[in-house]
């Protein structure tokens, strides 16, 4: 990967690094917000279906969370480059945070319906997609270009702590005792990330000359399309996606059907992903010194493939296991390295729109990848879906190994 780099507007390359009081703020507070999101992925869903037993409402509610990305990403990454950054994550964060304590006030009243629920959603998603692009270019900002690499690992690693592993597991604990506790414990989680953006120094992207809001989204869009090298992190994001996602729609019932798992057993597959994440935030930056990014980004790809290859072709339950401890080792080493070259590729001023386009363009795919799985597997074989997923992952990860090692 090239190694161009681009500082951010207003950056002190003598106050800068993952050992600054500013990051371990950041990064702290990146820790609240994720353990509190991780405890609302679990505990909304399940509280749609536990509340209303209908599969439509689970279907209106999960639609409604995840729209924002498709319609409020790209306006929010525009406007995010033209406020303090500081600023926009803590309303980011206290407007979630209010969201979510009156979410909560609603489900202990037994007032909290669909309509509720699927509102609740789209607001809180909305505002994540504003927090998102504002941390990305805080990250950026604090770390320095030298270090974004171990930038990203920690924040990877924190994350799913966080996402995939403490806030599911204590959604877990207390939905058994209330459903309310676990957004009350989500807008507290929230709360305590806006605190500790206190200790955050305000960052304003450059000034430049006023245009529209459409103009604006339309230049991060260009940015992103024709820069060969981040065409080619998109391109490969969003068709792994597509991937990865049709393995998720059937990869929980193979595992239950094909290889014996028990039901109750199979939310710990998730938790071998996690791992397999948290160890590749550590060897994914150590290898990357020594063989260059690019490579180890191609290799953390043709990892994932070999990840989902042993989950279709080796048919033993304690395959399971192993098979999303390896995918999660390999798509780990990929989100930290590839979003490391992103940032440092992208200039400072362009930063959120930048971000925000690369998550429209990259999950973009996600539902297409999720309606194709059912129908293919239902044509021929759940294993045949996860087969063929390994092996075109593979194949896209040799198809972009010039652009990315060059």
């Amino acid at each position: 990967m090239s190694r161009e780099v681009v500082v951010p507007v207003g950056l002190d390359d003598s106050a800068v690094g993952v050992h600054t009081r500013p990051f371990r703020c950041l990064l702290g507070a990146w820790a609240f917000s994720s353990v509190g999101d991780g405890v609302r992925s679990a505990a909304l869903p399940l509280f749609t279906a536990v509340s209303t037993r209908d599969p439509v409402a689970v279907s209106v509610v999960a639609a409604a969370t995840v729209l924002p990305w498709l319609l409020v990403a790209l306006p929010a990454g525009a406007m995010v480059d033209r406020w303090r950054l500081r600023n926009t994550l803590a309303v980011a964060h206290v407007f979630r945070s209010a969201v979510t304590l009156v979410l909560a006030g609603l489900i202990f009243a037994d007032g909290a319906g669909v309509v509720v629920l699927a509102i609740c959603g789209f607001l809180l998603s909305s505002a994540e997609t504003f927090a998102d692009s504002a941390s990305q270019s805080l990250l950026v900002s604090f770390a320095g270009p030298a270090d974004l690499e171990r930038a990203n690992g920690r924040l990877v690693s924190v994350e799913t702590v966080g996402v995939q592993i403490a806030g599911p597991l204590a959604a877990a604990a207390l939905f058994a005792w209330d459903p309310a506790l676990c957004f009350a414990i989500d807008a507290i989680a929230l709360g305590c990330a806006a605190v500790l953006l206190i200790g955050v120094p305000s960052r304003a992207g450059a000034a430049r000359e006023r245009s529209s809001l459409r103009a604006d989204v339309l230049a991060g869009l260009r940015f992103l399309v024709r820069h060969r090298a981040l065409r080619t992190i998109v391109g490969v994001v969003g068709l792994t996606a597509l991937l990865t996602s049709g393995i998720n729609v059937v990869a929980f019932l193979y595992a239950i059907e094909s290889l014996a798992v028990p039901a109750a057993a199979v939310p710990t597959l998730l938790v071998c992903t996690a791992l397999g994440t948290l160890l590749a935030t550590h060897v994914a930056v150590r290898l990357s010194n020594r063989l260059g990014s690019g490579t180890v980004m191609v290799g953390g790809l043709l990892v994932l493939a070999a990840g989902i290859g042993v989950l279709g072709a080796v048919q033993v339950a304690g395959a399971a296991w192993l098979a999303y401890f390896v995918m999660g080792f390999g798509a780990g080493s990929w989100n930290v390295l590839s979003a490391a070259n992103r940032q440092r590729l992208t200039p400072g001023p362009m930063m959120g729109r930048v971000t925000s386009a690369h998550r429209v363009l990259a999950w973009g795919l996600m539902p297409l990848g999720a309606a194709l799985a059912g129908p293919i597997a239902d044509a021929t074989s759940m294993r045949t879906v996860i087969i063929g997923a390994a092996v075109l992952t593979a194949a896209i990860a040799l198809a972009a190994a010039p652009r990315l090692r060059g």
